[in-house]
Order: structure tokens, then sequence, then C-alpha cells
């Protein structure tokens, strides 16, 4: 059984966001599979209400996520669920305990589950930035971050993020500290991502652009900049997303 989330642009308060439309995955897809770049650490699917999108990921693949934390400051919560090794999907939602918190994603407007972003994991993030400011790279970062989780652990990590992400499809960079557990080892397992992809009009510039980034992604020409991604649950159960 699929299920496919796809983009569909709605405009409000003078800012594009993105809704969800089922389409056909054959066609978002190509009929290889092409498996997750050996840097991507996770993908965040945005959606209004924390609860909400972990039903929808579990009616979809059949596993259900759990909650993970709070992030103070930031304005939101989440939940994660394993995708395999070094691999994972956080569900990412405002947190009702901070409303005043700035709201990045644009997460209270949605109206549907979306990719909001991705994060790749480079390794040591000192010389990593070095790398950038070498190629003429803006960035800001690295910048340390933690989140306390339910069984009261702290979870550390430094993130680097760059000035032009080219429209979301480029990710941001973290680092996790070496006594930190990656959330993919104790996360609900059972998925795995067997497709992640980027799609945009400028495909030869964002090509390029990932070659320097060392990202080993696949990048395909698509109208629209797209983040695609393809999760395989349990009993051939298959959740196609994209932003």
């Amino acid at each position: 059984m699929h299920h496919t989330i796809s983009r569909r642009q709605f405009v409000s308060t003078g800012v594009a966001t993105f809704a969800a439309s089922a389409v056909n995955p054959r066609a978002m897809f190509p009929a290889q599979k092409e498996g997750p770049p050996a840097m991507l650490d996770h993908i965040l699917l945005g959606c209004s209400v924390l609860d909400r999108g972990i039903d929808f990921v579990a009616q979809h693949t059949g596993v259900r996520a759990t909650f993970g934390g709070v992030h103070p400051g930031r304005g939101t919560q989440n939940a994660l669920l394993s995708l395999g090794e070094k691999h994972y999907l956080e569900i990412i939602a405002p947190d009702p305990e901070q409303p005043h918190a700035p709201d990045h994603y644009g997460l209270q407007k949605l109206t549907e589950p979306r990719l909001v972003t991705w994060a790749a994991h480079p390794g040591d993030l000192t010389p990593f930035a070095s790398r950038l400011s070498a190629a003429s790279i803006a960035f800001e970062g690295p910048t340390p971050g933690s989140r306390k989780r339910p069984d009261g652990r702290l979870l550390q990590w430094k993130t680097l993020t760059l000035k032009d992400n080219h429209s979301g499809l480029l990710p941001f960079f973290i680092e996790w500290s070496a006594d930190t557990v990656h959330p993919s080892a104790d996360a609900p397992s059972g998925c795995k991502i067997d497709h992640f992809s980027l799609a945009t009009p400028a495909d030869s510039e964002l090509r390029r652009i990932s070659v320097t980034l060392g990202l080993g992604v696949s990048v395909s020409y698509a109208e629209q900049p797209q983040v695609r991604a393809r999760i395989e649950g349990p009993g051939g159960k298959v959740l196609t997303l994209s932003s």
C-alpha cells in the first residue's frame, strides 16, 4: 500500500508554504531505488500538532514514533522514529508551552504534514567549517544545542547552517557530542528510508554545490524545488514525502 504526500503551494501572510496532495509515487521517483546518502542524519516532518503528526506516520508506516522532548527557546517539540543505522525521522511541531517563540518552519500554518528540512552529519564541524570558508560558502555556527529526553538523559549537539540553503533544499549540519546516543539507536524501529533526493529547476547548480559540500545526494530537474523521501514500513507499507 502506497501513501504519498506531495507539494501544493498556498500563500499565507505573504509567505509561501506548502500543503500535501496525493500523486503517483512512480511519477515522483525513478524506477530504481535511490538509497539515502551516507551523510544524511535525519529528515524533519513538520506538522501543526505533534499528536496528529505521530498518528499520520503510524497510520501510513505501521510504526508509532515516541515523544522525544522539547527544544527550549525554539518553540518546538518532537517525536522520533528510527530509519535505520544513523538515520531517523523527526516529527516536529509547535510546543504549546512556548507560545511566544518564533515559528522558524511555519509549522503553525501547516494543514498537512510535510518535510521542512533535513540534517547532514559531516563529522567534526570545525574542519568542515574551515572547508566552507575556503570555498567562500557563507554559514553561521557551529552553535551548541541540547534537548532533555523524557527519561532525563541530555542530548547535546552542535549545528552549522548555511546562509543560502537554496530554497530549503540544502541541509543544516549536525555534530552529536561524543557522549550522546544517536537517536536512531533507540527510537522505535521497523522502518527504513529507501529513497532520498533533491529536485529543482536549477539542478546543475545544485548538483555542483552538493558535490562541493560532499553531500552525495541525487539531484534531478523539477519545476518546483523539492526534498523527496520514501520510507518503507513493515508489511510492505510505503510512505512517500516531499517538501
